[in-house]
């Protein structure tokens, strides 16, 4: 599974070798302090739609990042909703036709997403950061909302490149295209739906980057040099993301597992785009210290990573109730996974022909049953790969809030949010580690794996 599917989560501490590690229910972050999850928001309603609402058309003032505090993605939502709104208007000008099959479906799917990781990730940099007046707020709820359709198009585009027949309990946009032009256009219903995933993501691109670009106009009253590197931030965030996503799919037509290349595609699948930029956007936005930016970034490297990790023992050895999507799924795929790279280099280097014959036949075969996969779990448990890798992941959250604490910034509600985020993107219970930071910065580069970027 790429990362751009992939939800963030709440999970139970890091289990050992069973297969059924558990793992909690989806979430979103909750007010400033707190440790328990609770399920994301959803429509705004009452005072903080309103409050959203007015500071995305300009009024308001710091009363509304209070509210947004309350439930940052509702308001994202609120800011989507008008956005869209407007998007929708100007296309239903264009024809009917292009608004059903392609306007109106990119538009249900943004609006259908719950958890709104990249966005929360960004505000509660910005607000740790210290930001929080009324253009700052403006401004990173249209940032918000950008990453929001950046990930729509990321994910219609997944769709397409995997086959993948549904998305969030519904049909895939491109295979409800096909489905709907089946029975009057049977040899060529598929290619049109591939076709419409791929219009319909660039749709979603274009919109991303109109908000984007709505923003820098208007971005006169942001502090000193926002502009600049939020500018820089976007150009680099969208290649990276497309970086990434050829990584893993050129990786996966070609059977090409390797350690350092899975690790290198992990960091800017998960990593950057899902972490990392997203804190450096909201501290660009608060007018942050370069230097506080870096540890954000370098903290959101680390902790990306550990949670493409952790998916990727969750695809094997989690329970699909918990996980909602069916076990194995990365490794009949044929996954380049950091998983099955570290699983193959250590079957090759003790001479298991056995090990690595079960490896290989495993890789990228649709038709796996569930023994088969047994067999692959059982290798992954005797070898010492699912402690290895669960080691790295605990390794990388300690790196993540080490650097955290790095950035210095100032004790109160929102630094306390944003390392409960950072902790539950880990993969770690957020009740148990948000409010035990390291006393210090990470462990050096040294002991860093490839792509891990410790000290960078």
């Amino acid at each position: 599974m790429s990362s751009t599917q992939a939800t963030l989560r709440c999970t139970a501490p890091l289990s050992g070798a069973g297969r059924t590690p558990s793992v909690a229910p989806a979430a979103a972050a909750g007010p400033p302090g707190a440790g328990a999850c609770r399920p994301p928001g959803g429509a705004t309603t009452g005072h903080h739609a309103a409050a959203a609402d007015r500071t995305a058309r300009g009024g308001g003032s710091r009363s509304d990042a209070a509210a947004v505090d309350r439930d940052v993605a509702a308001a994202v939502h609120t800011v989507l909703e008008g956005l869209l709104a407007t998007r929708l208007a100007h296309c239903d000008r264009l024809g009917a036709l292009f608004t059903r099959d392609l306007v109106r479906r990119v538009t249900d799917l943004t609006l259908r997403a719950g958890h709104r990781t990249r966005p929360r990730l960004l505000w509660w940099s910005l607000r740790a950061c210290g930001g929080g007046d009324r253009d700052q707020v403006r401004a990173a709820l249209r940032a918000g909302a950008a990453l929001e359709l950046l990930q729509t198009c990321a994910l219609v585009h997944d769709d397409v490149m995997d086959g993948a027949p549904t998305r969030r309990g519904r049909p895939a946009l491109h295979a409800a295209v096909a489905r709907q032009y089946a029975a009057g256009t049977p040899g060529g219903a598929r290619r049109l739906g591939d076709a419409a995933g791929v219009l319909a993501g660039d749709l979603a691109l274009a919109w991303a980057d109109d908000a984007v670009t709505d923003l820098l106009l208007d971005g006169g009253a942001l502090p000193p040099g926002a502009v600049h590197r939020v500018r820089e931030l976007w150009r680099t965030t969208r290649t990276e993301m497309v970086a990434g996503q050829y990584l893993d799919v050129q990786g996966q037509a070609t059977a090409h597992v390797t350690v350092a290349r899975a690790l290198h595609a992990a960091c800017f699948k998960s990593a950057l785009y899902t972490v990392a930029r997203p804190l450096e956007l909201g501290a660009a936005l608060a007018g942050a210290e370069p230097a506080v930016t870096r540890a954000l970034g370098r903290a959101g490297r680390c902790a990306g990573l550990a949670f493409q990790l952790r998916d990727d023992l969750d695809d094997l050895f989690a329970d699909p109730r918990a996980t909602g999507k069916p076990s194995g799924g990365d490794v009949r795929a044929g996954k380049p996974t950091y998983l099955m790279a570290v699983a193959r280099t250590r079957a090759a280097t003790a001479g298991d022909p056995a090990a690595l014959g079960v490896l290989d036949a495993s890789l990228g075969r649709a038709d796996l049953t569930e023994e088969d996969l047994d067999r692959v779990r059982d290798v992954l448990t005797a070898d010492g790969t699912h402690d290895l890798v669960r080691e790295r992941i605990e390794r990388l959250d300690h790196r993540a809030r080490g650097h955290l604490v790095a950035a210095g910034l100032a004790s109160g509600p929102a630094a306390a949010t944003l390392h409960a985020l950072l902790a539950e993107t880990a993969g770690v219970p957020p009740a148990a580690r948000c409010h035990r930071p390291p006393a210090g910065p990470p462990d050096g580069a040294a002991t860093a794996a490839p792509g891990e970027e410790e000290g960078r």
